[in-house]
């Protein structure tokens, strides 16, 4: 049914008389005008443009889920924690928006029957698994402490960016797809390096200034800062809008894998000279972060490619490595690192009392853990600079060891697909990048409680995402060699 007051308006500025219809469009001028002064004044700049670019991103979200996934991918790497400037009983993040409009419309393709199959992948019993074990365990934990809404949400985000993995396998399926996603993960992380460095190098008192006006959005406005073991007089660590500069090393241990890979790809989904200039950002993000546990899962990652493809990969590393250990101004890091390894600084000797009180606790309630809501003794506590020992304090040794299961059997089968592929494939890249980005983050995972905890849900999603992405690559290939056989 035509709108009646849409026609007269279009009738209006399209009429034959340009003088009726310069009345016309300039009567649309003013309207927008009016409104968006008011939506400006009433809302402010910031919640104004916010609102502006919600909607439209919603209503591309709700008409494609591949435009859903590149707004999660730019959320994950340049809004992790933007909450809803209202609540709706409670405060959604804007992860958590995205989160449901991508499962809304994968339900609504399975309901109206535009999707007819579910792909389980060969990883879909494990992770089953592990999300009902997760489930049980959360409502076993109940007995240690009474129900607590913020953790009851988010451990749903942590369930919701689990099925991410089977979400992403169901939904991309060409390998145009995939590569348009690879490329929206590269993009976002150059967006989230270039900020890391761009605070890290102005005014401090302005990047608190700026970060400060992301307030409106639920971001922190004291201690913006960091520094090396929370010392004003070290050097500052570089935060991007991922505040925990340990957090965004986490972050940057996938993206720069990823976008490395491609770089050396036979095949790169993005010219390669924007590639090497986008991987300098990440690299050089990385470093500042300060993060050791993040370097070695990246090195754990490009390492491993170089092995298996591109040699020269290695002696860039070598070289990189040199470069890092010879230059005056990377001492300190070099230092740090050295310390780290002896575990003779501050920050590493916190974490071996980290890892003596969660082998206690361990050690306690072996099978199942303690759950998410606190421990039954006061002389025990849940926390952990380390993802396994805080799966194994929370889930028990049976959650801790399905997680590793479940990264293990990935790593096996997208490495076993990746031998059986021609050399130069198209799908070569993306199997290198996504596998190595899983292992450079399992390698960071002995150091670092970022790949699944309750507070940093973003990278956790990002890590089921890429799982599921490298998953999609296998799947690919499979398909392939069965129609050519």
């Amino acid at each position: 049914m035509q709108n009646p007051a849409f026609d007269r308006l279009r009738n209006w500025i399209t009429a034959d008389d340009p003088r009726i219809a310069m009345s016309g469009v300039l009567f649309v001028v003013v309207l927008a005008g009016v409104l968006a002064g008011a939506l400006f004044g009433g809302l402010g700049p910031i919640l104004a443009v916010g609102l502006l670019g919600a909607l439209v991103i919603g209503v591309l979200m709700l008409r494609s889920t591949q435009a859903g996934l590149f707004a999660l991918v730019a959320l994950i790497a340049l809004l992790p924690y933007g909450a809803l400037p209202f609540k709706v009983g409670f405060r959604p993040t804007f992860i958590d928006v995205a989160l449901g409009a991508l499962f809304a419309v994968w339900a609504l393709r399975l309901i109206t029957g535009r999707q007819h199959t579910f792909v389980a992948s060969p990883l879909g019993i494990l992770i089953f698994a592990f999300q009902g074990w997760a489930i049980f365990i959360f409502i076993f934990g109940l007995r240690y402490g009474g129900l607590n809404i913020t953790v009851a949400r988010n451990f749903a985000e942590i369930i919701l960016s689990v099925s991410l993995f089977f979400l992403i396998v169901n939904q991309v399926r060409t390998v145009t797809q995939l590569e348009w996603v690879s490329r929206a993960i590269i993009f976002a992380g150059a967006g989230t390096a270039a900020l890391g460095i761009i605070f890290y190098i102005i005014p401090q008192n302005w990047t608190v200034q700026i970060l400060s006006t992301l307030r409106v959005f639920q971001y922190p406005t004291q201690g913006i800062l960091r520094y090396i073991e929370d010392d004003p007089t070290q050097p500052m660590r570089a935060i991007a809008t991922s505040i925990d500069p340990n957090a965004l090393g986490g972050l940057m241990v996938f993206l720069t894998i990823i976008t490395v890979a491609f770089l050396f790809s036979a095949r790169p989904v993005i010219r390669r000279r924007y590639l090497f200039v986008i991987s300098g950002l990440m690299l050089l993000t990385l470093y500042l972060t300060f993060s050791r546990g993040s370097l070695l899962g990246v090195v754990a990652g490009l390492g491993v490619i170089g092995l298996l493809r591109y040699r020269k990969m290695i002696w860039a590393m070598v070289a990189l490595a040199a470069v890092v250990v010879l230059l005056p101004q990377t001492q300190l890091y070099v230092a740090r690192f050295v310390e780290g390894i002896r575990g003779e600084d501050l920050a590493t000797q916190m974490r071996f009392g980290e890892y003596k009180d969660a082998f206690n606790l361990i050690s306690r309630y072996p099978l199942t853990g303690v759950g998410f809501f606190g421990t039954p003794d006061i002389d025990v506590y849940v926390g952990v600079s380390s993802v396994y020992l805080l799966l194994a304090q929370q889930l028990g040794l049976v959650g801790a060891g399905l997680y590793i299961l479940i990264g293990a059997g990935f790593l096996l089968i997208v490495f076993g697909a990746f031998r059986q592929l021609p050399a130069g494939h198209r799908l070569e890249g993306p199997l290198l990048a996504y596998g190595a980005a899983i292992l450079g983050a399992m390698v960071g995972g002995v150091f670092d409680h970022f790949y699944l905890n309750l507070t940093f849900i973003h990278i956790a999603a990002l890590y089921w995402m890429v799982m599921g992405l490298g998953m999609v690559a296998v799947l690919l290939w499979r398909a392939e060699s069965e129609s050519s056989d």
